[in-house]
C-alpha cells in the first residue's frame, strides 16, 4: 500500500477580503494545506518566513509590499518557497520583471479556480507555470538583441517545462530518453545562463524564444 503523497502548503495573499476568503477556502477544500493567508506584502512575508510553504499564492498589486518585492524577498528569506503571481491580463511590464525576480509562475485573476489548482501544484512540485494568455503576452513584448540562439529540440522541451511536464512526460511526447531530454535541458540552462530549470524557461519566455 503506497503512502498518500504530502499536500502542498501554501500561503495566500490578497487584499481583497472576499477574494483571500474564497480562493484560500477552495484550495484547502481541493486537498492544498493553506498555512496562512495575509491581505498586505508585508503579512505575506513574515508568514513565508515563519512557515516556509511551498508555494506563497500572492496578488501582484497589494499594499506595503508588490507582489513581485515579496517575490525578490522571499527568495532569500524562505529559498524553497516559490511565488505565483496572481494577475491580471494588462500587466506584461510587470510580468517580465517578475521572470526577472524569479517567480515561480504566473496565473490570471479570472481564470477557473481549477485552473488556479493546478498551478498551485505545479507550482508547489517545483515546475513553472505559466497561463497560457499570458504566455502569449510575454512572447509579444519586446527584448534587446543578441538572444541565445537554442536548437528546436532545446525549445520543445523548454516549451514542454513550462507547460508543467516532467521529464518522464516530455520523453514520451517527443520519443526520446527522460536523460536525454535532461541533456537538452542543460545545454539550454548553459546557453541562456541559467542556473535552474525554473531560470531557463523563464528567460526562454522572456526572450521570446518560446510562447
Amino acid at each position: 500500500m503506497t503512502s498518500p503523497q504530502p499536500s502542498v502548503t501554501c500561503v495566500v495573499a490578497d487584499d481583497h477580503p472576499a477574494v483571500l476568503d474564497a480562493v484560500a477556502k477552495f484550495l484547502a477544500a481541493a486537498g492544498i494545506d493553506v498555512v496562512g493567508r495575509a491581505q498586505d506584502g508585508e503579512e505575506a512575508l513574515a508568514l513565508i518566513e515563519e512557515r516556509t510553504p511551498a508555494v506563497a499564492l500572492a496578488d501582484v498589486r497589494m499594499p506595503k509590499l508588490s507582489g513581485i518585492e515579496l517575490a525578490r524577498r522571499a527568495k532569500k528569506l524562505s529559498p524553497k518557497t516559490s511565488v505565483l503571481l496572481y494577475t491580471g491580463y494588462g500587466d506584461e511590464a510587470l510580468l517580465t520583471e517578475a521572470l526577472d525576480v524569479g517567480v515561480g509562475g504566473f496565473v490570471v485573476k479570472d481564470a477557473p479556480l481549477e485552473e488556479l489548482l493546478q498551478a498551485v501544484r505545479t507550482v508547489g512540485a517545483g515546475r513553472l507555470y505559466v497561463d497560457p494568455v499570458l504566455a502569449g503576452a510575454l512572447a509579444a513584448t519586446s527584448v534587446g538583441s543578441g538572444l541565445p540562439q537554442l536548437t528546436q529540440r532545446e525549445r520543445d522541451v523548454l516549451r514542454l517545462l513550462a507547460d508543467g511536464l516532467s521529464n518522464e512526460e516530455i520523453g514520451k511526447q517527443l520519443f526520446i530518453s527522460a536523460e536525454t531530454v535532461r541533456t537538452h535541458v542543460r545545454k539550454a540552462m548553459d546557453k541562456l545562463g541559467a542556473d535552474t530549470r525554473t531560470e531557463a524557461v523563464a528567460r526562454a519566455l522572456r526572450f521570446r524564444l518560446i510562447a
